[in-house]
């Protein structure tokens, strides 16, 4: 995939609406695979929205979504599994983690379908990102904080075009922002893949190719 192209779209909740001030909606859009977007957005303007329409979580929207000019709406779910498994990695806002499974569990759940990481990769993700001795406590019983760094290495666990990071590090204190912002980088880099993400303040990326209001 080498782009995701936005074609007047507009949240079906904001239907009516002549202009939204943003940057985004109502506008042609492409972002690029190899590009690193910023999102900046308040609440309450669709930025999880627009991850959702991505993803193929949400279809309530007017205009066009297409990935390589090929219109969403006409993939089918085998496309669609396709799509979520080798070309498009998503950490969404709420994380989706299963809280009655281990740190470890939930990361293996995603990898032992790509097969995409050795154990010995995923456990060196979890010193980097300082929960190594989470590895193998409930969710449940975790910190937010550390529930964010769990998905964040969940979600590098498959090859992508595109990784789209819903507020990435909202959880997060400065020093591990930092950590955060530096993997996600270098991981996008190694594979060529685009960066999507979606902010209300703080950046997960140090450096951008564009920035856009929402």
């Amino acid at each position: 995939m080498q782009r995701i192209e936005l074609n007047n779209m507009l949240p079906a909740v904001f239907a009516g609406r002549a202009d939204t001030g943003s940057e985004v909606w109502l506008r042609n859009l492409t972002l690029e695979r190899g590009k690193k977007y910023l999102i900046s957005a308040e609440s309450g303007t669709g930025k999880s929205s627009l991850c959702s329409y991505i993803y193929g979580f949400r279809t309530d929207y007017s205009g066009v979504l297409s990935f390589d000019g090929t219109d969403v709406r006409s993939l089918d779910v085998a496309r669609w599994c396709e799509v979520r498994c080798r070309h498009l990695a998503y950490l969404p806002q709420e994380l989706r983690l299963f809280p009655e499974l281990t740190a470890m569990e939930n990361v293996l759940l995603k990898n032992d379908i790509t097969g995409f990481k050795s154990m010995r990769d995923i456990v060196q993700l979890f010193e980097m990102l300082g929960i190594a001795d989470k590895q193998n406590s409930l969710v449940d019983k975790m910190s937010i904080g550390q529930q964010q760094r769990v998905a964040i290495i969940r979600t590098l666990c498959q090859p992508y075009d595109f990784i789209m990071l819903d507020e990435p590090v909202s959880h997060l204190d400065n020093a591990n922002n930092a950590i955060v912002a530096s993997l996600i980088a270098d991981e996008a880099e190694r594979q060529g893949a685009g960066v999507i993400a979606t902010s209300v303040g703080n950046n997960v990326m140090i450096n951008v190719d564009k920035e856009l209001k929402l």
